[in-house]
């Protein structure tokens, strides 16, 4: 099962369980005034009381089984989301400083005079414009007989398609095989208290 699937799943069960374990808590806040209120109550309602409190207790059982099984999917679950963003701010940082170090060789080059291409002038223009312009005058002060022509350093750029760290977390497999899984009427059936 993926881990998307079971996340789903184990939810929607937990709610249910969560959900019938507030009524019976009502149940048993009912029970507990009728016992109060009537004369030999504990005796009266002590078969109702007994069957109410091991429901209860199967419901809750079954819920907590479901939690731990549902906190370990999580664990999983969050390792990794967190791998795949990792990678992705790895990647973004090394682009990042290839962009810084290709600016600043636009930079020299255009101090030192040299002819760069319009798109590079531009890209470095677009990133400081200060920094472009003291650059621009630096080389236009610059006395050299021969000036150097570049090639841009920016290739025709494609955009990158990063993964998507929720789908590749929900779609891995799940750690193990979760629970079975009973629905919380089911549970509440099991109950025996003979």
């Amino acid at each position: 099962m993926k881990v998307g699937e079971a996340r789903q799943t184990y939810n929607s069960l937990l709610k249910s369980y969560n959900e019938q374990k507030f009524k019976l808590a009502g149940q048993r806040k009912e029970l507990k005034d009728k016992i109060e209120h009537t004369e030999d109550g504990a005796n009266v309602y002590a078969e109702e009381s007994a069957t109410l409190e091991l429901t209860y207790q199967a419901v809750q059982d079954k819920y907590d089984e479901y939690k731990g099984y549902m906190d370990q999917l999580m664990e999983q679950w969050d390792a990794k989301f967190n791998e795949v963003v990792a990678g992705q701010q790895a990647d973004a940082a090394k682009e990042y400083g290839e962009e810084m170090s290709k600016l600043m060789k636009v930079a020299i080059r255009i101090m030192h005079g040299d002819i760069v291409p319009l798109k590079d002038e531009q890209k470095l223009m677009e990133f400081d414009s200060d920094l472009y312009q003291m650059a621009k005058n630096i080389g236009a002060m610059a006395e050299r007989m021969e000036k150097k022509r570049y090639e841009s350093l920016w290739d025709d750029e494609e955009k990158k398609d990063y993964e998507d760290p929720v789908e590749s977390a929900d779609d891995q497999e799940a750690f193990a095989n979760g629970p079975e899984v009973v629905s919380v009427e089911q549970t509440m059936e099991s109950v025996d208290i003979g």
